[in-house]
């Protein structure tokens, strides 16, 4: 009966000698303000946008210069404390949840744009400027950044690279990965590194394109810099309804072996659209099974003639409603629904959990019929919007977190979804990372040696395992009683997915 009393007493023991040890290191470097450590000043810190699962870290340190933030790894390396980089904590896979051990390094005071350069079309700004926020600075210039994640009006550009951010227009313009230069930073050691460069190429591997997707295992980032690309003369946005799924996933495959590439192609299916039009009311077809949004951008001519050619396309493929955007406040009215997915499912639910995958656009269709099945399967409710030109998948589990058990079947669900997508040949991610959230899932899609050399190019980078550990990369013992859980309950469907 004594046991966890004693386990409980030693865990705060411990704890309160770490953070001594942390305090007594950092107290010369920040100033106190820039120091939280009191139980009502780190709460706000205990999870990302992945409310399912939580931590407290044993301190918050908030630096203002880039100095200090050098000096917060130096002493955290040399105490072999874990540090955990933080933007806004808008992550969907819980890759900011802090360790309990560590320190949460905030970087929200890095928030200045420091230089918009028209000529080069480029942009370097810190790594805790808001998205739209340098679109915003850009548009006098006539140029604007292209990806553009629902979370755009607060997510972080250096979160952004964390994760390789995408939204409604990366099929066009393309991921972070596609639009960033350079990035500047600093190692576990607190080290200054940069990556990428100001010139079309560099010399050497492109490790630019390592760090970003790397979720803050490798270096903590401080600056970046963006490619502006011009403002569109005119942008137009199809609204196409279907009566059956199938016949919405095949118009999306349809699409794009036209030979079309539009700004945006998303996808919505009836729960989720009945959700967001209650919340904004888009104007969106109720009845409908499926809509797409299909959009054009370009010069006045170049719009005209792709709006038309899609228009043909969609309703080959058996479109029942067909409405284009007559103005740019209608077109704003369309997006509006699906830039507000997640909020309009938190309406209807008390918390959701936004899966993400991706899957050939081809197999869209057999997707959203196997994910039906999983509903009655995990007697759960499931709302479904995606980024379809690229088959990229967000359904949002819908569960009451206060039942541990629908937490549970909503965890299971998930799993079963990501498993799924890679079963029809996609993968376990598509931007929001894999964080703590699908590191099960991992093991699924990768083997062993695969596994081992994501941690040999972790290793070159942060040789103690201290930036974000225990993310992103499940260990082999890990990999191993996922697979004993998955035979024990009977979910493994695939049995020869699994590589553990």
């Amino acid at each position: 009966m004594n046991a966890p009393v004693t386990t409980d007493v030693s865990n705060l023991l411990q704890k309160t000698e770490q953070l001594a040890h942390i305090l007594r290191g950092l107290e010369p470097h920040l100033p106190p303000h820039a120091l939280l450590y009191q139980t009502e000043d780190t709460i706000p810190y205990e999870c990302d946008g992945l409310t399912a699962y939580r931590a407290r870290p044993l301190l918050v340190a908030l630096p203002e210069t880039e100095a200090q933030v050098a000096a917060v790894l130096k002493v955290c390396h040399a105490l072999n404390v874990p540090v955990v980089a933080r933007g806004a904590g808008t992550g969907l896979s819980g890759g900011a949840m802090p360790n309990p051990l560590g320190v949460t390094l905030s970087l929200a005071k890095f928030n200045r744009i420091l230089k918009i350069d028209k000529r080069s079309r480029t942009a370097t700004v810190q790594c805790g400027v808001r998205n739209l926020a340098i679109s915003e600075a850009a548009a006098p210039y006539g140029l604007y950044y292209a990806p553009d994640p629902s979370s755009q009006i607060a997510c972080t550009i250096g979160g952004n690279v964390a994760e390789n951010s995408g939204g409604v227009h990366c099929l066009k313009y393309g991921l972070t990965l596609h639009n960033i230069v350079k990035v500047r930073g600093f190692t576990m050691e607190g080290e200054p590194i940069a990556f990428g460069s100001d010139a079309l190429d560099q010399p050497g591997y492109d490790l630019l394109s390592i760090v970003v997707g790397s979720e803050g295992m490798l270096a903590v980032t401080t600056e970046v810099t963006v490619k502006l690309v011009p403002k569109p003369q005119l942008a137009r946005c199809i609204m196409a309804s279907f009566d059956d799924m199938r016949k919405a996933g095949d118009a999306v495959a349809s699409v794009i072996a036209a030979g079309i590439i539009p700004a945006g192609l998303e996808m919505m299916d009836k729960p989720m659209t009945a959700a967001v039009e209650d919340f904004v009311h888009a104007g969106y077809d109720l009845t409908a099974e499926a809509i797409l949004l299909c959009e054009s951008d370009g010069t006045p001519e170049e719009v005209e003639e792709e709006i038309g050619r899609m228009s043909e396309v969609l309703t080959r493929c058996g479109a029942t409603a067909i409405a284009v955007s007559k103005d740019e406040a209608e077109r704003l009215r369309f997006w509006s629904g699906r830039k507000n997915a997640f909020p309009a499912s938190g309406r209807i639910s008390p918390d959701y959990m936004c899966m993400d995958s991706t899957i050939p656009r081809k197999r869209l269709a057999d997707i959203l019929l196997a994910i039906a099945e999983m509903e009655k399967k995990y007697q759960l409710r499931c709302a479904n919007v995606f980024h379809a030109g690229d088959g990229n998948l967000h359904p949002l589990i819908l569960f009451d977190a206060n039942d541990p058990d629908q937490l549970r079947r909503c965890e299971l669900f998930g799993a079963d979804i990501l498993e799924t997508s890679v079963a029809m040949g996609g993968t376990v991610t598509g931007e929001h990372g894999v964080g703590v959230e699908k590191l099960n899932s991992m093991c699924v899609q990768f083997s062993a040696e695969e596994n081992a050399q994501m941690f040999g190019v972790k290793h070159a980078f942060d040789t103690q395992g201290l930036l974000n550990p225990g993310k992103v990369i499940p260990t082999l013992h890990r990999c191993a009683e996922y697979g004993k859980m998955l035979v024990r309950a009977g979910q493994i469907k695939h049995p020869d997915l699994p590589r553990f």
